[in-house]
């Protein structure tokens, strides 16, 4: 088979939101990049993910450039709400953080913005690549080699960054030996429909009853994303619109009922839950960022601003690198990034383990869980704890 070789200083594995935004910020500081995925655009596009953003998000997205949309249509909310025992409680994050919000702006929306811009700069996303794999990364000149239209190819590189996801290749690459993973999988999912119908309410709605979990959330003022909580065996087939918005009544309070527009669903899924962490994130000169390193449950809407915070410090990084002569923020990156990963993941199975029905908790579990719950909507020094964590710690 002809081999072909390109050389570039960073060759990024996979083009989600993590490894497009840090193609984007090299690209803007001169750095050659070049990114490469198994999919193809299209693919990545139709994933629905994640739409709740940091400040810390925001202001990166800011920097490389792709931000004018997601201001323009993104929704900025000052607030959540807990609901639980037949009532809802607002907790106010811009009041209790001093000024902070998050932004509401569905991740696809982030995705399309981000391949947009790299496309107009130029720079060299491969899609549709064939057994992409990263090789001696151990070594001092590591290289990534993929397959495409009967063609092999190997880029040269200074640095791998593996962007690639939970399911990707850049962490199964590593020797076992030389990685420690922590997980926990949940005992249930979470059936999501998307519907274009007016959010039943301005903020998002977090819900614990006792038939299970639901979320109200949205990816504009005219579509909608609800979820509830659902055993892991469950089928989406199994599951009609009628069904679903039934359920969803259920476990919310009465007054949302008046403002909820029900509609058939152009988007239905059912996502399992995990925490899960790799540690390190660095093996010589290859740097894993995002869902290759970590996953979060949903619940505390951290994914994918996790993954931002990671790329804040491989970007910074691999800028003083190249334009410092320094190795000092490559050689901490790992400790630095996982520092705040471990922060976030207490925050989120704190919010699941909350929030959620488990299959074998006892009376007394529920009964803690509602006496946490009434104690954290009554003291603002527990809502600030949940605010300050919601709104995403500092980099």
């Amino acid at each position: 088979m002809q081999l072909t070789t390109t050389r570039t200083k960073v060759a990024i594995i996979g083009s989600g939101p993590s490894g497009l935004l840090l193609g984007q910020l090299l690209t803007n500081a001169g750095i050659d990049n070049i990114i490469v995925d198994r999919v193809d655009r299209k693919y990545i596009l139709e994933r629905i993910r994640a739409g709740v953003l940091e400040e810390g998000a925001v202001a990166l997205l800011d920097e490389a450039g792709a931000g004018k949309r997601m201001h323009k249509e993104g929704l900025l909310h000052d607030g959540i709400a807990l609901a639980f025992s037949g009532h809802t409680h607002r907790i106010d994050l811009h009041a209790l953080t001093n000024g902070k919000r998050v932004m509401v702006y569905g991740q696809t929306e982030l995705t399309r913005d981000l391949m947009d811009l790299r496309e107009a700069s130029g720079a060299t996303t491969i899609y549709n690549a064939e057994n992409v794999l990263p090789n001696d990364f151990s070594e001092e000149k590591p290289y990534v080699t993929y397959d495409k239209d009967g063609i092999s190819h190997r880029i040269d590189c200074d640095f791998i960054a593996g962007c690639d996801g939970y399911h990707g290749v850049c962490r199964s690459s590593v020797p076992s030996h030389a990685i420690t993973s922590y997980e926990r999988v949940y005992p249930f999912g979470w059936l999501g429909i998307l519907v274009e119908k007016p959010p039943v309410s301005h903020e998002l709605i977090y819900a614990r009853h006792q038939r299970g979990f639901a979320l109200c959330s949205m990816r504009s003022n005219t579509r909608s994303r609800y979820y509830i909580q659902v055993p892991l065996d469950d089928k989406v087939e199994d599951w009609s619109d009628e069904a679903f918005w039934r359920e969803l009544k259920n476990r919310l309070p009465e007054q949302a009922h008046e403002n909820l527009q029900t509609g058939a669903s152009f988007e239905k899924s059912i996502a399992p839950l995990r925490s899960f962490v790799a540690e390190p994130m660095r093996f010589g000169k290859l740097f894993l960022a995002g869902d290759a390193a970590h996953i979060v449950p949903p619940t505390g809407a951290k994914g994918l601003n996790l993954a931002a915070s990671d790329i804040r410090y491989l970007f910074d990084a691999m800028r003083d690198f190249y334009l410092d002569k320094s190795d000092a923020g490559l050689d901490a990156y790992s400790s630095r990034a996982l520092l705040r990963i471990w922060k976030a993941e207490r925050f989120s199975w704190w919010m699941t383990s909350l929030m959620h029905v488990f299959p074998d908790s006892s009376p007394f579990d529920q009964k803690m869980c509602q006496a946490e719950l009434e104690y954290l909507v009554s003291s603002e020094a527990a809502s600030t704890s949940l605010a300050e964590n919601y709104v995403g710690l500092p980099y």
